[in-house]
């Protein structure tokens, strides 16, 4: 019964096709055998594994496992002591080829991905073991099935060099024979043959009692007699014997290849097996890409929920994908609808994924599919193409099902295709409604097939059962072959019937007959269905939104991203323009004071000319640097405080020092976007200030740096950090340097303690790297001692 559900569901078919991608004879052969497994560990752990095969497939390409041939009589035989001839010998390199080519295979993959490293057949790459020094060895001594090499060991090499010129000999006597005017009247041909692995020259009949030599054969007429000449007789003799030594001696080399086999025989087994089951993993991988199959998430309450399944015998490009879920709010789905609309090919589909699945097969269905685990799937689908025409009468189709009966439990699997068909209407649907009652009962989990209106309401009526129907456009007399589950089917007949051009009196006749209950039900279907459409189409209108929604919400990430990130240039830009200005600043303020201190020292040499060209020339330099610092007129901000801001408000971002505009609402925590020029941020009301008027000009940093040259002349020359943490005093010591420096110090002493020695340590490490220090060291006796650093100024 169980191979007779495999024709019905065409599961035979599938793993015929599954054989073709195995490269051993033994591994399809395991193919063919292939059933669903009843062990929810192993489905997962042969799923797992078809998962990773594929997986490496994608990534790095076929693995072939052709030429591999079942060893394993072979190697019995080397047990035994006995000989494996050239073409065993072939086999076995041909097998430890393939473990090199694995193991370059496993080796790629890791240094191309390390994730691969943890799959669940990367333990079978890692057993392999190659014999690289057996597999040279046979390529060595045998060239093909029928040649063993020169080389293979001296003896042969020496026979084969004395068998060369034997053959050299026999063919220079042979040629003086045939050349020699007084031989030519006996000579058929002047030609050299052989015969029984003789040499031998054609010779007439009527002169063999004058040719000496020995006769070997004749020709058919008798007119040509072969006779070896008595000359090379010896050397023929020669030649047979290094015949049968060359034999001898290639059975020997046979033997001792064969004993090195039988040395290896553990290994060489474990690699066969070790092959045998990576061909069998690969070709469920190959036979899964071949229709971009998908790994299903298996479970054992009953829980099928299969998305965009595609049937795997139907042609991929044109079949249309459907949606088939069971065993969640509902455990029987009734699926009505017209012939040829797709009933039938949902319900294969139905059981023929349940049955891959179960062995550890992907299936042609989008990613998260979830199919259950069942002890046995039950069918009675009677099409032709699956089962023979003597069973789709009523009484072969109830026999079937009276076995289903029987043998059913709560966790089977039963799909029914036009149950209780063949015979009255009013009878068949009763029967179809005690058979699919009695089923549900016992708990198991049912899909059936039906045009009787009944079975309708019987899922409409019934817990834990749904109607599903397969779309039938009327407009175009075709069939959507889509499954929509949770909508009756309703009977296009009438509508069918006048499309195709019956006359309306006809079908008004017609609907007279039929019962105003049963009308109802149908402008009920009928109704269902018009709304369901409308849903479908406004759903796909929401869908197109939403895309159309995350599509912008994207770019506007993507847009202020660039914003931010450009922002970031800016203000960077603006900051190493503002530290150039700074230090030129600086620079201007150091050479004028080294001039002033020069005059100072040397009044003879000043003369008040130089000190007011000195003195216009700073002043020159000092207002160009502050020209470069002052911001372009803003407008002025207005007076209102206390203003909420809105959208369209245009404002002066404070910390950016930028004019925009807001264009967005502020939220509770007053963060609004701001569009300033090309940049749009995000700011927070309280960094804002509206504005109409040019704002008013921020204190110059050079006006800044004078003023605070003009107390640099009353730098002490120590400065205490004691009490201080390390930033703080990193902190303080730089601006005391600059202005040592630029008051011209000689020395300077920096008051740290001893404690721990982490302030000493920083003071000194930060002295290190700056341009204007000469040297530094620690204090001596009398000026602080390791408590003091003193520094020389350049």
């Amino acid at each position: 019964m169980r191979n007779r559900n495999f024709r019905i569901l065409e599961y035979d078919k599938i793993i015929e096709q599954l054989s073709t991608f195995a490269s051993s004879n033994i591994t399809k052969k395991r193919c063919i055998k292939l059933h669903p497994y009843s062990n929810l560990k192993d489905i997962e752990r042969m799923q797992e594994e078809t998962e990773a095969a594929l997986m490496r497939l994608y990534r790095f390409g076929n693995l072939s496992f052709a030429g591999i041939t079942d060893i394993r009589p072979l190697l019995h035989v080397a047990k035994l002591e006995g000989t494996l001839n050239t073409r065993e010998m072939l086999d076995i390199a041909r097998l430890l080829e393939i473990v090199d080519a694995a193991k370059s295979y496993t080796s790629d993959s890791k240094t191309s991905d390390k994730l691969l490293e943890t799959d669940c057949i990367e333990h079978f790459f890692d057993d392999l073991e190659p014999i690289n020094d057996l597999l040279n060895e046979i390529r060595r001594i045998i060239v093909s099935v029928d040649e063993i090499a020169d080389d293979a060991s001296p003896a042969l090499k020496s026979i084969r060099k004395n068998v060369v010129l034997t053959n050299s000999k026999i063919r220079s006597e042979l040629n003086k024979i045939v050349t020699n005017p007084n031989n030519q009247t006996m000579l058929q041909e002047a030609l050299v043959t052989q015969r029984n692995g003789r040499f031998c020259i054609p010779i007439r009949a009527e002169y063999k009692n004058s040719f000496p030599g020995m006769i070997h054969d004749q020709s058919s007429t008798g007119s040509t007699i072969f006779i070896e000449p008595m000359a090379v007789v010896n050397l023929n003799n020669d030649l047979a014997e290094l015949a049968i030594k060359e034999q001898a001696e290639i059975a020997a080399i046979l033997k001792e290849l064969t004993k090195r086999v039988n040395y290896d025989e553990e290994l060489i087994l474990a690699n066969y097996e070790i092959l045998i089951e990576l061909d069998f993993i690969f070709a469920r991988a190959r036979f899964a890409k071949s229709y971009d199959g998908t790994r299903p998430e298996f479970n054992d309450k009953g829980i099928i929920d299969i998305k965009k399944a595609r049937h795997p015998l139907l042609d991929k490009k044109t079949v249309v994908p459907i949606d088939i879920n069971l065993g969640g709010d509902f455990t029987m789905l009734i699926i009505t609808g017209p012939n040829t609309g797709g009933k039938t090919v949902s319900l294969k589909t139905l059981g023929l994924f349940t049955l891959m699945g179960e062995s550890g097969l992907h299936i042609p269905a989008a990613e998260g599919s979830r199919l259950s685990l069942f002890d046995r799937v039950y069918a009675d689908i009677g099409d032709e193409q699956s089962i023979e025409l003597s069973l789709s009468t009523f009484s072969s189709h109830m026999t079937n099902i009276v076995r289903i009966l029987k043998a059913a439990t709560n966790k089977s699997l039963v799909l029914f295709d036009e149950l209780g068909g063949g015979t009255d209407p009013t009878e068949g649907a009763a029967l179809a409604i005690a058979i699919l009652s009695h089923l549900h009962k016992l708990g198991a989990h049912i899909a059936a097939t039906t045009h009787y209106s009944e079975l309708k309401v019987f899922a409409l009526s019934s817990d834990g059962v749904e109607n599903a129907c397969c779309e039938f456009n009327v407009e175009t007399l075709q069939p959507t072959y889509k499954l929509l589950i949770g909508v009756p089917g309703k009977s296009n007949a009438f509508a069918i019937s006048k499309k195709l051009g019956l006359p309306e009196s006809i079908i008004e006749a017609a609907k007279s007959e039929i019962d105003e209950t049963s009308m109802d039900f149908e402008k009920l279907l009928s109704d269902l269905e018009e709304n369901r459409v409308t849903l479908d189409e406004e759903r796909q209108k929401a869908e197109e939104l939403r895309k159309e929604i995350e599509e912008l919400r994207a770019e506007a990430k993507e847009t202020n991203a660039d914003i931010n990130k450009r922002k970031d240039k800016i203000l960077k830009k603006a900051r190493e323009e503002a530290k150039d200005i700074i230090e030129k600043a600086k620079s201007t303020a150091d050479e004028s004071i080294r001039l002033y201190n020069k005059w100072s020292t040397n009044p003879e040499k000043a003369s008040n000319k130089a000190m007011e060209y000195e003195r216009t020339h700073l002043r020159k330099e000092l207002n160009k640097l502050d020209n470069q610092l002052i911001e372009k007129p803003k407008k002025k901000k207005k007076t209102n405080t206390n203003h909420s801001f809105s959208e369209g408000d245009y404002v002066y971002i404070e910390s950016m020092g930028l004019e925009g505009y807001i264009t967005s609402e502020p939220d509770k925590k007053g963060d609004c976007y701001v569009q300033a020029g090309i940049l749009k941020t995000l700011a927070n009301t309280a960094d804002l200030t509206l504005t109409d008027a040019p704002k008013e000009e921020k204190a110059s940093p050079t006006r800044h740096a004078v003023k605070q040259l003009e107390l640099r002349t009353s730098v002490k020359t120590e400065l205490n950090l004691l009490g201080k943490t390390v930033d703080e005093a990193i902190s303080v010591l730089d601006k005391y340097l600059d202005d040592a420096y630029l008051a011209r110090l000689n020395t300077v002493t920096i008051i740290h303690g001893k404690g721990t020695g982490a302030l000493r340590s920083a003071v000194q490490d930060y002295l290190k790297h700056q341009k204007t220090v000469k040297s530094f060291r620690s204090g001596e006796y009398g000026e602080g001692d390791a408590g003091v650093t003193v520094v020389e100024f350049k």
